[in-house]
């Protein structure tokens, strides 16, 4: 990893010198565009409105318009900025960790001791484990002023940028002004189908199902060029059907169903209900030792995971 800043993390006359790394990665198949006739490549070009010539990224300032004046912000102006010049991490109070809304985060980063002695830094760390608090900073990062979360995550301090007050959207819903009646009787099924689905959540488990699709089929066309069958890729997909459902209740009880064996949610007989059947059938012939049961074992879960 390439650290991206460094600085101090302070806090009172405590100074922690840190690397700032990113924490998360893009993960996507990287795709440029071409001309649908030809298959050429499809580039953009920064051209100049006053004299049409192309212009090179590092011949390129910024400017501000007002409607009536345009001033033009160089590199050299932005650095001088006393916040671009800070290499603080500042933290402003600790607060209680629950008490910060998942919505606000933004990027993560993770923090590296950056002195001969972690002291410091381990200190900073215990605390913040000891008192279950999360330190709110005030940072200057890639020309943006930045309010942060800072907090423990296994063995080393992070920073979780944070999004400014009124760059969260209200959530002003008129359906959700409306007065809706959920019977017990809902309520209770619903949270039956939640325990059914209740598992230990395990990120590793989890892969990105369209990023994998996508390069099994860059593999296929490399191979087979554009007579490419994806049917014989991907095997016969089903047509999904979706639309608003019309018996909550119904619909409640058969997702249950599919849980526990029984029927499905297009009403056959799920995979787990087959299984069970013939377990069932087996137990009735004679046999010297128990019979197995035949009860249904719940059906796996539809996710895709990854294999362990």
């Amino acid at each position: 990893m390439r650290a991206v800043w460094k600085g101090a993390v302070t806090f009172g006359l405590v100074n922690v010198p840190v690397k700032l790394y990113s924490a998360t990665e893009d993960h996507d198949v990287s795709l440029h565009q071409v001309h649908d006739a030809d298959g050429g490549r499809i580039r953009y070009q920064r051209i100049c409105e006053i004299d049409g010539q192309v212009v090179e990224y590092k011949n390129i300032d910024k400017a501000y318009d007002d409607g009536e004046r345009t001033v033009v912000i160089t590199d050299a102006d932005l650095k001088s900025l006393p916040a671009e010049r800070s290499r603080e991490i500042e933290v402003v109070e600790f607060v209680p960790t629950e008490q910060i809304d998942p919505i606000m985060f933004d990027r993560s980063y993770y923090l590296e001791p950056d002195s001969a002695s972690s002291k410091a830094y381990v200190l900073l760390r215990e605390t913040l484990e000891s008192t279950d608090r999360t330190a709110i900073v005030r940072m200057a990062l890639r020309q943006k002023t930045r309010l942060a979360a800072l907090r423990v995550h296994g063995k080393v301090l992070m920073v979780q940028t944070l999004l400014w007050s009124d760059e969260v959207r209200q959530a002003a819903f008129p359906a959700l002004d409306e007065a809706v009646k959920v019977s017990a009787k809902e309520l209770e099924l619903s949270k039956q189908l939640v325990e059914s689905l209740v598992a230990e959540f395990k990120p590793d488990e989890y892969v990105d199902e369209y990023q994998q699709e996508l390069r099994t089929l860059i593999a296929a066309k490399l191979e087979q060029g554009d007579a490419l069958d994806t049917a014989a890729t991907f095997g016969e997909q089903p047509e999904e059907t979706g639309g608003e459902v019309i018996d909550l209740m119904e619909a409640l009880r058969r997702s249950i169903a599919t849980k526990r064996g029984g029927t499905d949610a297009a009403g056959g007989r799920s995979e787990a209900s087959a299984k069970s059947s013939k377990a069932g059938a087996a137990a009735k012939k004679p046999k010297t030792d128990k019979p197995k049961s035949d009860k249904a074992k719940p059906a796996k879960s539809k996710t895709r995971k990854a294999a362990s």
